[in-house]
């Protein structure tokens, strides 16, 4: 079967789907493909508060504070001796409209997404299964896939956008996935009901709890007593001794950070484990001609600051505009997205070298702050999202102890040899 659109999308996590109503809403014809049937299990729950203008902007902000998700005011670090630092709280810095996120059911969190972009008119196909791009020359013209019935289809889009999430289906297809070349751990987590909360603003709050060998836990309360829990480090650590049991290593851990052993006493362990590994990537290109590479897709970062939902809903709202541009001047060749491409690398980039100094035990941000109290409010702008600015100040008092990593030379748009668009 054959169709024909503006946009399709693939993926319909917040990238996707927001980038699938923001163009809906602007008068294209825009088709959102999701694999699965939602609403569907995910992982990243934890919303940093400049998730505030894209979610303003898809009309979200008015509904989720009338919503049951957990109010997050705020993100603090525990040691491994179960001191905790006093924690950032984010209306030091913001106006109420910011200061206050979620700690949110990624299931319902994301089918709130997509409801929106049908409701802004994109129309939605869930259970289907995206099988390879269709290629004219060197420029993407659409996607084949295959519905739940089993049906063959041709969908032809002037524009692609892939919002596959970790999967990268593009960047596995052309090759483009690379690694960066130290952050690369394993994470283990679980849920446990009736484990104990701070009281106050601080309830909500997200709490990193430090391991040895600079690997943590996060600790995140969620609505309906619940507490999503998990432990990241290097593989070979969590697997010492010939470990393999996704539950022995975290209950192991557990008894590594006396916080954590504290708050999960009183709580009961829901008993389902789940493990995945978390290096960080990022793709060689953005995009092609024709396509474009949004969240995940385009770029991975370690999760120890909840970053991935920020970017994922940045990135959507960012190409919805650059594509918007592009589908009016009736040019959606690879240079028009290089704004697009470094407005994400910087904020990237930014996150990507304090998880840096996270991981080096050489320095803590309680150092820094210690040393230089004005750093403070740099370290909470980044901890909250707002990464596209300039820290220069802040990363050259990190590079006195720490190595400040080169940026990864990668995530521009693929542009188009000259004799390709000739042809």
């Amino acid at each position: 079967m054959k169709s024909n659109y503006d946009v399709v999308v693939i993926g319909a996590g917040p990238s996707g789907s927001s980038a699938a109503a923001l163009l809906a809403e602007k008068g294209h014809k825009v088709l959102l493909l999701e694999r699965e049937k939602f609403p569907r299990y995910h992982i990243g729950e934890s919303l940093l508060p400049f998730n505030f203008f894209p979610l303003q902007r898809l009309g979200l902000d008015k509904r989720l504070r009338k919503s049951h998700f957990m109010k997050k005011h705020s993100v603090q670090f525990v040691g491994q001796n179960g001191r905790a630092s006093q924690p950032f709280y984010f209306n030091t810095r913001y106006n109420e409209d910011i200061s206050q996120t979620w700690q949110v059911l990624r299931s319902e969190f994301d089918l709130m997404l997509m409801e929106t972009a049908k409701e802004k008119g994109a129309e939605v196909w869930e259970e289907f299964t995206v099988t390879d791009l269709l290629m004219d020359g060197e420029a993407v013209v659409g996607v084949k896939g295959r519905d739940s019935g089993g049906v063959e289809h041709e969908i032809h889009a002037k524009m692609t956008l892939d919002c596959s999430g970790k999967e990268s289906f593009s960047a596995v297809k052309f090759n483009w996935r690379r690694k960066d070349p130290k952050l690369n751990k394993v994470a283990v987590w679980t849920y446990y009901k009736g484990a104990k909360r701070d009281s106050g603003i601080a309830e909500g709050g997200t709490t990193v709890a430090f391991l040895p060998d600079k690997g943590w836990f996060w600790y995140i309360p969620q609505h309906n007593d619940m507490v999503s829990v998990g432990v990241v480090a290097e593989g070979k650590y969590l697997a010492r001794d010939g470990v393999k049991d996704p539950g022995e290593m975290f209950h192991r851990e557990v008894g590594n950070n006396a916080w954590i052993k504290e708050y999960l006493s009183q709580g009961t362990c829901t008993g389902e484990f789940w493990i995945t590994s978390e290096y960080t990537f990022r793709s060689e290109f953005c995009g092609r001609d024709g396509l474009l590479l949004l969240g995940d897709a385009f770029g991975f970062l370690d999760p120890v600051f909840s970053s991935g939902v920020m970017l994922a809903l940045k990135s959507g709202m960012l190409s919805a505009d650059a594509v918007h541009e592009a589908l009016v001047a009736g040019d959606v060749s690879a240079q028009r997205f290089t704004g697009y491409s470094d407005t994400m690398r910087q904020g990237i980039e930014n996150m990507r070298k304090l998880i840096y100094a996270f991981y080096d035990p050489a320095i803590t941000f309680r150092d820094v702050t210690d040393k230089y109290p004005e750093m403070k409010d740099q370290i909470t702008d980044a901890l909250s999202g707002d990464v596209n600015k300039d820290f220069t100040e802040l990363f050259s008092r990190f590079a006195e102890v720490t190595e400040v990593p080169a940026e990864m030379p990668y995530g521009a748009p693929k542009i188009s040899t000259p004799r390709a668009v000739a042809a």
